[in-house]
């Protein structure tokens, strides 16, 4: 469950963990934070085996509630399947129409659930090419991994919209969203998986496989922005240096007359250190963040997020009274923590 601790800002919402221990799989998913459930020692025992996939949930597609947690489980006629997938798949509603006019049974709401179905009704024999087969039905943003009783696998989609990292861990391959994951365990950064690559680990190694037709990438820039860590290192690049580069491009841009900069906490802070030493001005910590409180761009519902932001922020007001703020926020997307 560390791997997952290291990437809870990704999602607060849910958390899942699928494990198999040679014989059988076994599951658990809960509502809450990884440390809400997954240090409880009745779900640790549970999670038997010697490898494992697992999930923090931040919906894109479909509501809250245990039904659209993952990873997805199944049992097929050739044995257990879990998927996880972090993304957004835009012709998922399309595909799951044709699916449950096929015959097929959806369980949930999530877009991630329609990976799995495609998998089971594929025509292909072997595993890889009925995966192959499924990735290349969906689109959007996907980086999922999967895992069978006999292999792990890892697909990130032809434009590279999600990050997806790979890892060696004293001869374990891991997969994950973010270095900072594979930092937490001790596990050694070995490369991030490319656009439109698949790659399939077995116990005689790991394959690359290219399924899809070349494209010109467009990497999510939020992730630099907001979603990752400032400690991980996305597509080669250190997230909190990319964040004082926009600082400080950010101040030579607008160059304004002011005593303090000042952070929105946490994600604004590397970006106003940026600005504050291009700029040549004071930084302060004129706002204070409760860290009890989770990341509220992510939180789902306006009300949920609005309380969120009251909670979270509160002025250092020694700080900034009487004095010409910059006021340094890493984005402003719906405006709730703006506004208060």
């Amino acid at each position: 469950t560390l791997g997952l601790h290291a990437l809870q800002h990704r999602g607060q919402e849910a958390a899942g963990i699928v494990s198999y221990d040679g014989t059988q799989f076994h599951v658990e998913r809960h509502v809450g934070l990884i440390g809400d459930t997954f240090t409880k020692q009745r779900v640790i025992d549970s999670l038997q085996g010697n490898r494992a996939i697992g999930h923090t949930r931040y919906a894109t597609t479909g509501g809250a509630g245990l039904r659209n947690i993952q990873p997805f489980f199944a049992e097929l006629a050739e044995g257990g399947l879990a998927v996880a997938h972090n993304g957004n798949l835009t012709n998922a509603l399309t595909v799951q129409r044709a699916l449950q006019k096929q015959g097929s049974i959806f369980s949930s709401t999530s877009d991630t659930e329609t990976l799995l179905h495609l998998v089971a009704t594929s025509k292909e024999r072997d595993l890889n090419s009925r995966f192959i087969e499924a990735v290349r039905q969906v689109e959007g943003a996907f980086s999922l991994v999967a895992m069978t009783a006999k292999k792990m696998i890892g697909c990130r989609d032809p434009l590279g919209i999600r990050p997806l990292v790979l890892g060696d861990l004293d001869g374990a391959w891991i997969l994950a969203s973010e270095t900072c994951a594979l930092d937490i365990i001790g596990a050694r950064f070995v490369r991030d998986i490319k656009p439109g690559e698949m790659v399939v680990i077995t116990s005689k190694g790991i394959e690359s496989i290219f399924p899809f037709e070349p494209q010109k990438t467009r990497f999510c820039i939020f992730e630099y922005v907001y979603f990752a860590r400032p400690d991980s290192s996305v597509e080669g690049r250190n997230v909190y240096e990319v964040r004082k580069r926009i600082g400080a491009e950010l101040a030579q841009e607008n160059p304004v007359e002011a005593d303090i900069v000042v952070p929105v906490p946490d994600s604004g802070t590397p970006a106003a250190i940026g600005f504050s030493q291009a700029a040549g001005i004071p930084f302060e910590l004129g706002i204070i963040r409760n860290h009890y409180v989770g990341r509220t761009f992510i939180q789902p519902g306006d009300s949920i997020r609005h309380m969120g932001v009251k909670l979270k922020h509160n002025a250092n007001r020694r700080m900034i009274e009487g004095k010409r703020v910059v006021l340094v926020d890493d984005s402003i997307v719906r405006g709730t923590t703006s506004q208060k």
